[in-house]
């Protein structure tokens, strides 16, 4: 609370802000346990279960909300035009982050809990293209000059130092893939946010739900079905696959309810410090080391992305 008091957001932005501080703490763990899943178990099967115990944990508000006044999408006063729209865009979002669940946990597994980190912190980067071109908000020069600094950072990262494109890792640019999906996703689902009654939670049900769809039949038609079912009676597998859909779920929802209120590029700006605390956990718990270059990386990266959130803020108040 104090945290937000300082910043100086409206009422109505602060609930954004706080829930956006949720997703920090979310997310600086669930790299850690999608890196500490037993060998032998794909990154197909571990997404398809994560993902199907998102859909578990979803269940019980959603039950609530039926049983309650606020039915969101599922209120009967909603006209057919406005529930088509909202399924079509719940539909199209849900495969893309069927497609980047098994890139999330794909990419840490090839690319490394700490450079993924970092990459995945592009969001904001992504977030500010996307709603240049389809929301046609243009930023000022100060995002725009920090911007450059944070593609600079990336791209030596990229390259393990050595600034030579022959050095840039293909699997550093499969982690890059994620967070420009997600920006596409994200800002769509806000639009349907601010013209739909769905609500966060619904909006997080539709997705797990396709997402356990598309992620099924591909571990199916990859793994083949015994796989799964041998991943099911894994204990190890079936506990971190429990705690990550569980976290992902809650961070999820605190994402969602932080886009009722406040815009992706500036939600995803606040999660910037999220590196810090994987990089803590990673040192820990996984033993892994870090290098010089990914803590020029790191720091640049934190740098630019505050920045970012610095200007982004002074230009939403002479807006308002």
């Amino acid at each position: 609370v104090i945290i937000v008091n300082v910043v100086g957001f409206l009422p109505s932005r602060r609930k954004g802000v706080i829930f956006s501080f949720i997703c920090l703490s979310l997310l600086g763990i669930l790299p850690i346990i999608t890196n500490s899943r037993p060998s032998g178990l794909d990154a197909l099967t571990f997404a398809f279960y994560l993902s199907f115990w998102q859909l578990l944990s979803s269940i019980p508000i959603l039950i609530v909300e039926l049983r309650g006044t606020n039915k969101g999408i599922f209120r009967e006063d909603v006209t057919k035009p406005v529930k088509k729209n909202t399924y079509t865009v719940m539909g199209i979002t849900g495969i893309i982050f069927s497609i980047t669940t098994f890139l999330y946990v794909f990419a840490f597994e090839k690319t490394g809990t700490i450079n993924t980190a970092i990459a995945i912190q592009t969001y904001p980067l992504f977030a500010i293209l996307v709603e240049a071109v389809i929301l046609r908000k243009m930023k000022n020069k100060g995002e725009l000059s920090f911007t450059l600094i944070l593609v600079v950072s990336i791209y030596y990262l990229a390259t393990g130092g050595t600034w030579l494109i022959d050095d840039f890792s293909i699997w550093f640019l499969l982690a890059l893939s994620i967070p420009l999906l997600w920006s596409i996703a994200h800002i769509t689902i806000k639009e349907t946010l601010a013209k739909s009654p769905i609500t966060p939670n619904q909006v997080t049900f539709f997705r797990v739900v396709i997402s356990s769809v598309v992620l099924f039949t591909a571990s199916s038609l990859v793994s083949g079905v015994d796989n799964i079912i041998r991943g099911f009676f894994t204990i190890e597998f079936q506990i971190l696959a429990i705690m990550m859909g569980v976290f992902y779920y809650l961070e999820l929802l605190s994402w969602f309810n932080a886009l009722k209120h406040i815009d992706v590029s500036l939600a995803s700006s606040i999660t910037t410090p999220t590196p810090i605390l994987t990089l803590i956990f990673a040192i820990i718990l996984l033993g892994e080391n870090i290098s010089n270059v990914q803590i020029i990386s790191m720091i640049t990266v934190l740098v630019s992305l505050y920045g970012i959130l610095y200007f982004g803020r002074n230009t939403k108040k002479k807006q308002d």
